[in-house]
């Protein structure tokens, strides 16, 4: 025990290999981001009404809740960098069923092999830097990444409109999809190196160890403790944003009367706001607690929310996206540092698969759900839920966000 924390005083908080690994995200993200806020539209331009746009959401809800438990599990198993190799290999298939669709329904195709890849990558991601990091800095390292990570929004978003406003959304994916490719590259390398060395013994993967696994996580998960008041808020909260904001893009282009292009730059404002403040952000989880830093978080998006529904120009629009940047990057970090705190290092892909699955089935019905409140009491109504639930959601987060003291599972790693 004493001797992790003598080098870690001499290490910068990245490593080489995580610099590389972020590149290989930075990129892979910047393709998704160029059509993930778009997509809404897209689905519009194959001729799907409000109902059928929520009810596509819906349906892709559906793909993760037993793949991403299988993702982490193989990302135990197998390890991180091969589970995310892995998972890029489906993501470039993704693409390819993306541009070839020719119906809003056959997107599900692509859609459905990008669920693939964002189980087998998405437990690896958060267990893979905590792996990377001391107990003491793990905030700030989630950090630092998060801050590197959010370049994605910047540069994405605008892209992707600029693209779909002047050739059309063929063409845009075409390109997100060669930008995915360089990524996906740059994995399936680091993977063969790991596979030399820090991967070179895999488990082998059988029912019997997934079970193991899986009851051991779920059994934290169940306990009560903190792992228990995660799932139960971010639960609350997942299903609010999924009530609304898979809607959003027609929100503005229709209610607020903006452009394509500026909905993409209104995400590069929320990237540029949450880069600014994610590295204080990790600051203030690793010396004040993560559960401050989580509960400032939900009352910052909350009040991004009430300026959205306040406003009805372009400016105003931008100012809550600048708050919704902030509150989740008040949020990311510490919830990462505290899931990978509360369990030990040889579950965490299990862990975040277990726990994003959870959401997932919380959230399964809520853009259908939200697609049918919207026709029923207008197009704000929807928002005004979710920010009623993300106001609420502050009181748990402060009263149980706590790790028992000095008792931290995963403090050998």
């Amino acid at each position: 025990m004493t001797t992790t924390a003598q080098p870690s005083q001499r290490q910068p908080l990245l490593t080489g290999t995580l610099l590389l690994f972020m590149v290989a995200m930075v990129l892979a993200n910047i393709g998704g981001n160029m059509y993930g806020p778009l997509l809404p539209l897209y689905l519009e331009s194959l001729d799907a009404d409000i109902l059928q746009i929520g009810t596509f959401f819906t349906l892709l809800n559906i793909f993760p809740l037993v793949l991403q438990i299988l993702g982490g599990w193989i990302s135990d198993s197998l390890g991180r960098l091969r589970s995310i190799a892995i998972g890029s290999v489906a993501g470039v298939l993704s693409y390819v069923g993306l541009i070839l669709a020719p119906t809003w329904q056959w997107l599900l195709v692509g859609e459905g092999l990008n669920a693939i890849t964002r189980s087998l990558i998405g437990p690896s991601f958060g267990a893979f830097i905590a792996e990377q990091s001391t107990e003491e800095t793990r905030s700030r390292v989630f950090a630092i990444t998060e801050t590197l990570f959010v370049v994605v929004t910047i540069i994405g978003p605008p892209l992707g409109g600029f693209l779909v406003q002047n050739y059309g959304f063929r063409v845009m994916l075409i390109v997100a999809g060669l930008i995915y490719t360089v990524a996906a590259a740059i994995r399936i390398g680091m993977a063969r190196t790991a596979a030399r060395g820090a991967e070179a013994n895999p488990q082998r993967l059988s029912l019997q160890s997934l079970r193991t696994n899986l009851g051991t996580t779920l059994g934290l998960v169940l306990a009560g403790g903190v792992l228990t008041w995660m799932l139960i808020t971010d639960g609350v909260r997942d299903v609010a944003f999924s009530l609304s904001f898979t809607l959003m893009p027609l929100y503005l282009e229709g209610v607020g009367g903006i452009s394509v292009q500026q909905i993409g730059w209104l995400q590069s404002i929320f990237g540029i706001f949450n880069m600014m403040t994610s590295i204080p952000a990790g600051w203030l989880a690793d010396k004040k607690g993560e559960r401050v830093a989580i509960a400032l978080g939900f009352a910052v998006q909350f009040v991004g929310l009430y300026t959205f529904l306040k406003v009805d120009f372009f400016w105003g629009f931008a100012a809550s996206w600048a708050l919704f940047g902030v509150g989740v990057a008040l949020m990311a970090p510490a919830y990462q540092s505290l899931i990978s705190k509360a369990v030990p290092e040889k579950l965490r892909g299990t862990a975040f698969g277990l726990l994003r699955s959870s959401l997932g089935i919380f959230s399964l019905p809520a853009p259908a759900i939200g697609a049918r409140l919207w026709t029923w009491r207008g197009p704000q109504f929807p928002f005004q839920i979710t920010a009623g639930a993300i106001l609420a959601s502050i009181v748990p987060v402060w009263l149980k966000f706590k790790l028992p003291e000095k008792t931290e599972p995963g403090g050998d790693a």
